[in-house]
């Protein structure tokens, strides 16, 4: 009979715990037969020894498996992309209503801030009414509805990650490949996917730095999804700058609206096309998908889809047509000038996020509450001339005070010269 101390001692002498073994412990994990010290014990002989591939995928199905798996009953794919995190990314509300509008159904499963990444479900909260928290016949009707739906995992949505994760936090067991994979593909995989893209970021503003860490972490998650029977496909991405070209929540729900109605073109329309059309190409075999998701955006058509999901999720009805009127705006707005003429260079990702995330519109404890209304607009782009004095950004704030010290910290993250800009797609993995 599997328990506990048995899967420790395998681990603990380099042995990869049987199938059998993993759901028994994953089960555990979400029933409490598992302790908090033989989680913790768990992680830390995972991180050190490894589960190698076999073991992944098997760790990866007993999570999903740990509670409710949907399926669905549609007359077309349920699709959905994972991004592994990074600042100005809002690619989720641009994606989920354009694939809609495509005529595929998305039930995509997101998350909160972490770090200095901002967070979907906390970006679709600075909709005035807006419900991220749903069960699953409410998840049901706004998918059907409205053909896409952005929300958080339920409680009985891969409940062992959710208690795994928790522990990974306090262990220092966060970086482990095996459980990153698990944890991020036990959701995604619970919601009853016909097919996954991951956009798997790398540069400064990512929590993968460098392009081979992202290609090895690009690679894991696709070979384990796949083994686990969910056709998925990765595209490494640039994140050496804000993908939109603002930090957050209402500012980037502002940018999405921006491509959504077809009036803003740049990185954030190029990737979510470029995401879309490799996800209808891999999940639907179509031939010509990027300029058939070019011509939603430009019609309304995905704008259009994003209204119909804010309304079934519990926003206002005019919210598209009427977007700022019913955003919170900060009290105090200050432009960040140039300290002298020069070319962007490069942007420290991770020091812009963090400026925000001390602004207020992340969260440094898991108590602090979000101000949807604060963060940093008009980020000037990789490869903008600017006079001295112009604005490189502009600060929202609460108060003054905060506004003087992220605009420091914006100068500080800027460096100007003359390097190339970087191309946004760097490789495809398959």
């Amino acid at each position: 009979m599997t328990d506990a101390r048995a899967v420790l001692a395998g681990l603990r002498r380099g042995e990869t715990p049987s199938d059998e073994a993993l759901a028994w412990f994953a089960a555990g994990l979400a029933d409490g037969r598992v302790s908090d010290a033989q989680a913790g014990a768990f992680a830390m002989a995972v991180c050190l020894r490894g589960l190698g591939d076999a073991g992944r995928v098997a760790l990866t199905r007993a999570m999903r498996d740990s509670g409710s798996v949907l399926s669905w009953a549609l007359d077309a794919p349920v699709l959905d992309k994972h991004s592994t995190g990074g600042v100005g990314d809002c690619v989720s509300l641009v994606l989920a209503p354009l694939l809609a509008a495509a005529g595929v159904y998305v039930p995509m499963i997101s998350g909160r801030g972490l770090g200095h990444t901002g967070g979907t479900l906390d970006k679709m909260e600075a909709i005035p009414g807006l419900r991220v928290t749903l069960d699953e016949a409410a998840l049901r009707r706004v998918v059907s509805e409205a053909g896409c739906a952005i929300v958080a995992a339920s409680p009985e949505i891969a409940p062992a990650d959710r208690r795994l994760y928790a522990v990974r936090d306090v262990t220092g067991t966060v970086e482990s490949l095996d459980l990153i994979c698990a944890s991020i593909l036990s959701k995604k995989l619970a919601a009853g996917l016909d097919g996954l893209v991951l956009d798997v970021k790398l540069g400064s503003g990512a929590f993968m730095k460098s392009e081979d860490e992202a290609l090895a972490l690009a690679r894991a998650l696709v070979e384990t999804a796949s083994a686990a029977g969910c056709p998925t496909t990765a595209l490494l991405t640039d994140m050496s700058q804000p993908l939109a070209p603002c930090l957050g929540n209402a500012l980037e729900v502002v940018a999405s609206l921006d491509v959504l109605t077809g009036r803003a073109r740049g990185p954030l329309r190029d990737l979510s096309v470029a995401l879309g059309a490799e996800l209808m190409s891999s999940a639907t075999g179509e031939d010509g998908a990027a300029a058939r998701l070019e011509g939603l955006l430009d019609s309304g058509a995905a704008a259009e889809s994003f209204g119909r999901m804010v309304y079934a999720q519990g926003g206002p009805l005019s919210f598209v047509e009427q977007g700022a009127r019913f955003l919170p705006e900060a009290p105090v707005i200050r432009e960040v000038p140039a300290p002298e003429a020069g070319r962007v260079e490069a942007w420290d990702g991770e020091a812009l996020g963090l400026a925000a995330l001390r602004l207020g519109a992340g969260r440094q404890v898991e108590s602090d509450r979000v101000d949807p209304a604060v963060g940093l607009s008009d980020v000037a782009p990789l490869g903008t001339a600017l006079a001295k004095g112009q604005p490189v950004a502009r600060v929202h704030a609460a108060r003054m005070e905060q506004a003087i010290a992220a605009e420091r910290a914006v100068l500080a993250a800027l460096t100007l010269g003359d390097a190339e800009v970087p191309d946004l797609v760097r490789e495809r993995v398959a």
